[in-house]
């Protein structure tokens, strides 16, 4: 049965620059899903990078995506140079409003969990991973989004603090 299936942590700075864990291995999702490692093994970027999964609403492209001992991450750029709508997407991530990851995905193979719901999931074809306000996994989140404001201000406090050091 082929079925379009909608699974996902990330951060975003003043260019566009977002990385996150779009799925986080050893837990299931909200349905009981889990997904294995070696399951994104044939994932080619660049993927699209889509709002709320719909594609209509592409606001960037994650150029680089990686299984790593924790889970599958993700690494883009939202388009702010370029797409008002991006511009908006960032500010929701900034302010927290969304924060969730979420793969969109065809699965080429799949086992039912014994005693639990849901599936374990070997084999799947991604199709794209979106920005969402809840994901189906609870800890497919967006972990950088790198603000140049905050590091600036983080800076200034260290040298504000140093400099109240070197006074007494």
């Amino acid at each position: 049965m082929n079925r379009l299936e909608l699974k996902s942590t990330f951060t975003v700075d003043d260019a566009g620059a977002i990385e996150g864990v779009a799925w986080p291995f050893g837990t299931p999702d909200r349905v009981g899903d889990m997904i294995e490692k070696g399951a994104f093994a044939g994932v080619r970027t660049p993927l699209p990078l889509l709002f709320g999964h719909d594609p209509n609403d592409a606001v960037g492209v994650w150029e680089s995506a990686a299984e790593t001992a924790s889970g599958f991450v993700v690494k883009g750029r939202l388009l702010v140079d370029d797409m008002p709508r991006a511009r908006e997407v960032r500010a929701l991530v900034r302010s927290g409003a969304v924060g969730g990851l979420s793969i969109g995905f065809s699965t080429r193979k799949a086992a039912p969990r014994v005693g639990a719901r849901g599936r374990v999931i070997s084999a799947l074809d991604l199709v794209e991973v979106s920005l969402v306000t809840v994901p189906s996994h609870p800890g497919a989140r967006v972990t950088s989004a790198k603000s140049a404001a905050a590091a600036f201000a983080i800076a200034e406090a260290i040298s504000r603090a140093a400099a109240a050091l070197r006074s007494k």
